[in-house]
């Protein structure tokens, strides 16, 4: 992932940034695909450890990309979305076992206790188990409050989604989060300025390519893992090796339902226009 290429200049390190979901043993329907079981995320960790990976949080490479400090050899980010029970019973023990650090981003209205908006598409964490991953070094970040699609919603609505959720989870942790992760994938101009207006100072994408310095910190790259992600798959992800074909299709359905979403926005805006 890293080295030199013929000429002797130094080639900018690329990051992997696994994007992982829920880890259950029986997901529900919702969950299924963007699931993985419990065993294949232990045989997972199990490559990092033996390939000589070195896990980070997001806010550690974030920090050093931005301060152009070193990272350990090998850096691999290990992160979660939404804020599935499983990350809990499942994950958390193996990330110990390994002395794994990890990145969870919590979508604050799904998660079990008062704020729950009942939209959590499976048994979600309540939030003693979320101060027991911070507790065990995992870095608990922002994934919006109810989860929606940032880039389709009016301004007010967007500033509320992501100051909420910070809120949250500073009233329940004691410190304000300083990562954040774009729900879906999605972003835009406008949405990266109000997350960083938000007080976050770096946040996650998707796009399955490995995170570069000069993506920038408001739009890092990850790859996902899936329950359909093999070992010799995931191998592969980590090390960089054929990315864009595992992911064709995936791309080219991104490409298309982008098309789709700037034609929402634009007839959105001319409606707003109108009115």
């Amino acid at each position: 992932m890293s080295g030199s290429p013929e000429s002797g200049a130094p080639r900018e390190p690329r990051v992997p940034i696994l994007m992982y979901h829920a880890v259950a043993k029986a997901p529900n329907d919702a969950t299924r695909a963007l699931s993985v079981t419990p065993e294949a995320f232990t045989e997972q960790m199990a490559l990092l450890r033996g390939s000589g990976f070195t896990p980070v949080d997001t806010a550690s490479l974030a920090r050093s990309w931005r301060h152009s400090a070193p990272l350990p050899e090998r850096p691999v980010l290990i992160t979660f979305d939404d804020g599935y029970e499983g990350v809990h019973r499942h994950a958390l023990p193996v990330l110990s076992r390994h002395g794994f650090t990890a990145t969870l981003f919590v979508s604050t209205g799904w998660l079990r206790g008062e704020y729950d908006t009942g939209g959590g598409l499976d048994i979600m964490l309540d939030w003693d188990q979320v101060r027991a991953l911070a507790a065990a070094g995992v870095e608990i970040g922002g994934h919006s409050h109810t989860h929606p699609q940032l880039d389709q919603l009016a301004d007010d609505a967007l500033r509320y989604e992501l100051r909420h959720c910070r809120e949250i989870i500073a009233a329940e942790l004691g410190v304000l989060p300083a990562s954040f992760a774009y729900p879906y994938g999605y972003s835009s101009r406008r949405v990266r300025r109000a997350v960083r207006e938000a007080g976050f100072t770096q946040s996650l994408a998707v796009g399955n390519a490995l995170a570069r310095r000069r993506q920038g910190p408001y739009a890092l790259r990850r790859v996902t893992v899936r329950r359909g992600t093999g070992i010799e798959e995931f191998e592969r992800l980590v090390e960089g090796r054929a990315i864009t074909r595992i992911f064709a299709r995936d791309r080219a359905l991104t490409k298309g339902y982008s098309m789709v979403r700037r034609a929402r926005q634009v007839r959105r805006k001319a409606i707003r226009s109108r009115v």
